[in-house]
């Protein structure tokens, strides 16, 4: 079992660049989106992500060894790929029909997702803690959508569409998720996701336009660029986060990535107006936004929390 390094500073920061990088991830996509389609778009973040990897685990003899993985691991590698390319493809897809702000925030399902996933799969607990947080968190979602609530439960508009997209993305994307926590038993993250970016940026090559990046500004060249390095980089922290602090308070730290969106689209609408609208959100809207990101943060921290209330009420029973 994994203990962390017990250095919660350097996690904390880590986990805090993770969600600043993701928070500012579909402000540049929604940019690059206005000339490239999504395919592309997903087809140069995996190529440029996955040669890199390449390079660096190849410079230090860390390639992973496909001898290890048997009939199982292959099988579970299939699952991730069309579950890790279905996820970026749809993603964008759904972006590309709302505001960064939305995107990320119906993004925070997921989560969730696992977590019912793996209570099934992998038999782990769900605890109280965790139930409040779900709660918390669809009341949340409904504070959020208190200006298109009809909408989306009466009609297939845009914003329905792109809503419905973003959660299938984020459907299938539990599978990957679970795939890949069965091949860490196997092969190091580093490993797992260099296979993951190659294989899913083969798969999609046939309906790639590379030659679309010569229609971009220079601007937008730049974005498509920090768009690559940042799946890169916010992977490699995220990763690096959970070896130094526990799991469940760098799930709860991320769990503020759709507020670090509204704030940087909040930004960016006021310093570049030109090239990034404001969000059309109500005050109800944004105190919904804040409560997802409490439930979420809940349902991350759930059993940590309920495991220090049962040992608070087990001193007091002891003093009494």
């Amino acid at each position: 079992m994994h203990i962390s390094s017990g250095r919660w500073g350097y996690g904390l920061f880590l986990a805090l660049l993770t969600a600043f990088l993701w928070g500012i991830l579909p402000i540049k996509l929604k940019q690059v989106l206005q000339v490239m389609d999504p395919i592309t778009v997903t087809w140069y973040r995996l190529t440029v992500s996955g040669c890199l990897l390449f390079a660096w685990l190849a410079v230090n003899r860390r390639l992973p060894a496909v001898g290890k993985l048997g009939r199982k691991g292959a099988g579970l590698i299939a699952v991730a790929v069309f579950g890790l390319m279905g996820n970026y493809v749809l993603y964008l897809i759904g972006l590309n029909l709302l505001s960064p702000g939305t995107a990320q925030l119906v993004v925070q399902i997921g989560p969730v997702l696992l977590l019912v996933a793996s209570v099934f799969v992998f038999k782990e607990r769900f605890s109280l803690g965790q139930g409040l947080g779900l709660l918390v968190l669809l009341a949340g979602f409904g504070l959020f959508f208190n200006q298109r609530l009809e909408e989306l439960l009466t009609s297939l508009g845009v914003y329905t569409t792109g809503v419905l997209t973003i959660l299938l993305a984020t459907s299938i994307w539990v599978f990957y998720a679970l795939s890949q926590k069965q091949l860490l038993t196997v092969w190091h993250s580093q490993q797992v996701m260099m296979v993951m970016y190659l294989s899913c940026a083969l798969l999609l090559m046939p309906w790639a336009h590379p030659l679309e990046a010569l229609q971009l500004s220079p601007l937008q060249g730049w974005l498509l660029l920090a768009c690559c390095l940042n799946t890169l980089v916010a992977y490699g922290a995220f990763a690096e986060a959970l070896a130094h602090w526990e799991a469940s308070r760098v799930s709860a730290t991320l769990a503020l990535t759709p507020l670090v969106t509204f704030l940087a689209v909040a930004a960016a609408a006021v310093l570049w107006p030109d090239h990034v609208q404001a969000e059309d959100i109500n005050a109800l809207g944004y105190v919904g936004a804040v409560t997802v990101v409490v439930g979420s943060a809940l349902v991350a921290l759930g059993p940590s929390l309920m495991a220090g209330w049962r040992a608070r009420r087990a001193r007091l029973a002891q003093v009494q």
